[in-house]
């Protein structure tokens, strides 16, 4: 994949996006500080049966930076626009997530059905000690100058890693996999950790409308903020089903790929 079309969104960025199969249009939403490579099991699986869509959000991979405020839902918006998609399935992990279900709320008329992996929810702030402790640290070391190595390193062990866990534990194919995307992304936009703001909807406050099937998958090894994120859906959204995933952390489906697919295809087809 040396080369991506890139579709244009709001503020002259630019989207970089990658599309195979045919059918129903499911559209995959990576992770923060990653890219549309987290999704490379996944989208060739589920190629045999859709039209799989995965892209770089703004700020990571190779689509633009950021250079202002700017709104992940409002960029999936003009990508599906710019791509003729008229409704679609949203498969989103973590930040994906988020996007996915700022999306819905902005545009319940394209949203068909969402995943929501350890999802990330706008408006609901983090409570858990160990999440707070290691976000304190990338910022401190974006406030000492090291937005390089020392900040990749507490990503791992913040999404990664997470609190039940040492780095020793998890598989070292895995970290290292996530350690080079991370660092890889923060060479491509250097500028991303501090430059402008992001737009969301707040969508703690508005769960309840979400109206679509909702699949929120938590694997087990994850912190209680992402469980309390679950839950919260799972209380709100009428039509949610939650699947735990035993032996996962944050990275759902790179922990766990065939109980993930199982999940999201069964889903996907119900």
């Amino acid at each position: 994949m040396n080369s991506l079309p890139t579709a244009p969104v709001d503020d002259d960025g630019r989207l970089a996006h990658d599309i195979a199969g045919e059918g129903p249009a499911v559209v995959l939403l990576h992770g923060d500080l990653l890219d549309l490579t987290m999704w490379d099991e996944e989208f060739e699986t589920l190629a045999a049966d859709y039209q799989v869509i995965r892209y770089d959000a703004r700020g990571h991979g190779r689509s633009s930076s950021v250079t202002g405020d700017w709104s992940h839902a409002e960029d999936l918006y003009d990508l599906l626009s710019h791509l003729c998609v008229e409704r679609a399935r949203l498969v989103g992990l973590s930040l994906g997530a988020r996007t996915a279900l700022d999306f819905a709320l902005l545009h319940p008329e394209l949203t068909e059905s969402l995943v929501l992996a350890a999802p990330g929810i706008s408006g609901r702030p983090f409570r858990d000690p160990y999440v707070i402790q290691h976000t304190a640290a990338q910022l401190k070391a974006v406030n000492r100058g090291d937005g390089g190595e020392l900040f990749v390193e507490e990503f791992l062990r913040l999404w990664v890693d997470g609190p039940c866990r040492s780095p020793e534990d998890v598989e070292p194919g895995l970290r290292g996999r996530m350690q080079a995307a991370a660092a890889a992304n923060l060479r491509a936009h250097p500028g991303g950790l501090c430059t402008g703001r992001p737009r969301e909807v707040g969508a703690a406050e508005r769960l309840h409308e979400i109206s679509v099937p909702v699949l929120a998958l938590l694997g087990d090894l994850d912190s209680t903020d992402i469980e309390g994120n679950v839950t919260a859906l799972a209380d709100a959204a009428p039509q949610t089903r939650v699947a735990r995933v035993p032996g996962a952390g944050h990275m759902v489906n790179l922990e766990a790929p065939e109980a993930f697919l199982k999940e999201v295809s069964a889903f996907l087809a119900a």
